[in-house]
């Protein structure tokens, strides 16, 4: 698939959206008259059919190269760590020196007061880009993402992307580093060969995650009129809360604060949908609506999504469907629905198993669940799952996205997660197998121990005693 800024992996669009690794019947098996030693062979005839019918596509074959030379550069730095401006400065006055790159960084990163007294690196600072997160939409000029800090830059660059991602190089400068493969002291060699493409990639499936929120339910059932909403709002003030969304009955409008995601579109009591041109970093949309609407908003999800309890005291009680049918009912501190990318982190620790990015799955795992037999399950990527609270639930549930955007999941609110068709095309600094294990062994240290001493001489053993 194409990126709109010149990068391309060689793979077919259907592969990229379906996040290869899957078997495809890509030949139709013919019936010829012709004879061979197969015929006389039903075992070896039939596996030469399997074979010719099934392909499952090589990993190594994943390469990233250019349709044309890369220009712009977003260069994401882990805020409040010192110890990073040094490699920041090397970084950025050899991608605008050496390479004559466009480098792109965030506002509050040019503004760090380090930077600022740093007369040497003065001009080079005045020849950066800048950003805001929330105000400035830069998905369309990128074209490759460098990060330098931990697994957290990763995911925050993910989150600035909520469609097609360029190709993210992460450096090891943080504390785990599972998800950055690569060492800062080689950076000019391992940017160079990056440039000049032809670069195993992995490509890290997201989840598309859905929160429906019912507007009629906010209401209680029932249409706001003038008096109750002054009501409320005085309430609100006199607890020293703001308002956090109300309806104006005169200009038939809601406001709703939804938190810096991408609202896609409405659905009235009629039941029509109404498309919205919107910015995808609206904090507060206002529409003409009217009672009982839907507000929709939509987000791309590198790790997992975490539904818990949050501050109550009581279990949390979720119903979890796919494709539309109960599948159960969640009992517990909560759950978590991750990619396979997600599987080493927040799953890993409630007990999930670690899957290999490149299986298309989704997992999920609950949250110290009531129950003795709740094991944590993997669900084919292209299935729909869907939460909502129980109608018996004790309290509201927490709904956070890679740990952040957290908000309270309410009765008659829904969260829809599937597949996106947009991944996180990850460079591999050796290739996509070995870079994985190695994070394993190195940041999980999975299969530690001291190794069994040889037996001195096997005919001491007892089991060769009479």
């Amino acid at each position: 698939m194409l990126h709109e800024t010149g990068w391309l992996t060689e793979q077919t669009a259907d592969a990229y959206c379906h996040l290869v690794l899957r078997v495809d019947l890509i030949r139709k098996h013919t019936h010829t008259q012709t004879h061979n030693i197969f015929d006389k062979m039903p075992a070896i005839r039939r596996a030469k059919e399997d074979r010719d019918k099934r392909h499952i596509q090589d990993p190594a074959s994943q390469r990233l190269t250019w349709n044309k030379p890369p220009v712009n550069v977003l260069v994401i730095r882990k805020i409040r760590d010192e110890s990073l401006v040094e490699p920041f400065k090397e970084l950025c006055r050899f991608l605008v020196e050496e390479k004559q790159m466009m480098v792109y960084v965030e506002r509050r990163v040019a503004d760090d007061a380090t930077l600022s007294k740093d007369e040497a690196f003065g001009s080079i600072r005045n020849q950066l880009c800048t950003f805001r997160e929330g105000y400035d939409d830069i998905s369309d000029c990128i074209d490759l993402i460098i990060c330098l800090g931990g697994d957290g830059t990763l995911l925050y660059a993910s989150s600035l992307f909520q469609g097609s991602v360029p190709p993210v190089m992460a450096f090891h400068l943080g504390s785990l580093g599972f998800l950055t493969p690569f060492k800062f002291e080689s950076y000019k060699t391992e940017v160079a060969k990056v440039f000049e493409g032809n670069a195993a990639i992995t490509l890290r499936s997201r989840l598309k995650v859905k929160v429906v929120k019912d507007m009629l339910q906010r209401a209680g059932q029932q249409p706001y009129d003038q008096e109750t909403q002054q009501q409320q709002q005085q309430q609100q003030e006199h607890n020293g809360l703001p308002p956090q969304g109300h309806t104006n009955s005169e200009a038939g409008k809601v406001t709703l604060q939804l938190q810096g995601f991408c609202v896609s579109s409405i659905k009235d009591s009629d039941g029509l949908l109404r498309s919205l041109n919107l910015s995808l970093t609206s904090h507060y949309i206002t529409s003409a609506v009217s009672s009982g609407m839907f507000a929709l908003c939509t987000a791309d999800v590198l790790n997992e999504v975490v539904v818990d309890r949050g501050p109550s005291s009581y279990l949390s009680n979720v119903d979890l469907y796919l494709d539309g049918r109960l599948i159960t009912s969640v009992q517990g501190d909560g759950v978590i629905v991750s990619t396979p990318t997600g599987s080493t982190a927040y799953a890993a620790a409630a007990g999930a198993s670690m899957i290999h990015p490149n299986v298309p799955a989704i997992m999920v795992t609950p949250i110290c669940p009531h129950s003795l037999s709740f094991r944590p399950i993997v669900v084919p990527a292209g299935v729909e799952l869907m939460i909502t609270l129980s109608p018996d639930a004790r309290n509201t549930a927490w709904v956070s996205f890679d740990g952040r955007k957290r908000q309270e999941i309410q009765y008659g609110d829904c969260i829809k997660i599937t597949t996106s068709c947009y991944p996180v095309p990850s460079i591999c600094c050796h290739d996509l197998v070995y870079d994985w294990f190695e994070s394993l062994a190195q940041c999980l240290h999975w299969n530690v121990r001291k190794r069994q001493a040889r037996l001195a001489d096997v005919s001491d053993s007892s089991d060769t005693e009479n």
